[in-house]
């Protein structure tokens, strides 16, 4: 038992390096893409210079309200921080390829299920949200117009948004432009699970894995 329990402990651990890596070089890529000084990126984005260096150096764990915070910087939304390019791109992505990462400080869990080198300003998030947890995102960049709708799936979620507050039951969608902070809330004591759906103005393949 305590053998099989070091194991998946090692693959935790060997997981999360991977996906802070791919943090890493999508952050660093993208701003250099926009050709952003780590000074630039962290006036844009509120998040100190030092704090974004760690990140690209994969020397930390940020929460995603740094990381959206970053990502808003870059004028692109949350998920695209989490895309990393594929030997061999296509239309289809495997469950298996998906990227998962687990926010550090509510514990929610996030997939990105979209194949991210398709030329498509749609992207499919699944979030497996904690019973009690609580993130409050700050919202997009003045320069990115980005839109999107959260279809409950399963439990129940409370989102607040532009001075207004929603309790979504599963099977409920809600669409909003993402302009200010957002609040999501699950305020039961079961986990809930939901799909967000998002649209930008401004799309950003990451590139391709040499072969």
């Amino acid at each position: 038992m305590m053998e099989n329990k070091s194991i998946m402990t090692e693959k935790t651990l060997a997981a999360e390096a991977d996906i802070n890596k791919r943090i890493a070089q999508r952050v660093a890529g993208l701003r250099a893409g926009s050709g952003l000084s780590l000074e630039a990126l962290a006036a844009r984005s509120g998040v100190g210079r030092s704090t974004i260096s760690l990140i690209e150096r994969g020397e930390t764990s940020a929460t995603a309200v740094v990381l959206e915070k970053v990502a808003a910087g870059l004028g692109v939304a949350l998920a695209a921080l989490f895309e990393t390019g594929r030997a061999t791109p296509g239309p289809l992505m495997r469950r298996d390829e998906q990227p998962v990462w687990q926010d550090p400080a509510s514990g929610y869990v996030r997939r990105n299920v979209s194949p991210p080198d398709q030329a498509s300003p749609l992207r499919i998030v699944e979030v497996d949200f904690p019973a009690g947890a609580r993130v409050v995102m700050e919202g997009a960049s003045s320069d990115a117009v980005l839109h999107q709708q959260v279809w409950l799936l399963e439990g129940a979620m409370e989102l607040s948004h532009g001075g207004n507050r929603w309790r979504l039951e599963a099977g409920d969608c809600l669409a909003m432009n993402l302009e200010g902070p957002l609040e999501y809330r699950n305020p039961t004591r079961q986990p809930a699970r939901y799909a967000v759906v998002l649209t930008s103005a401004r799309f950003v393949a990451p590139a391709r894995r040499p072969a």
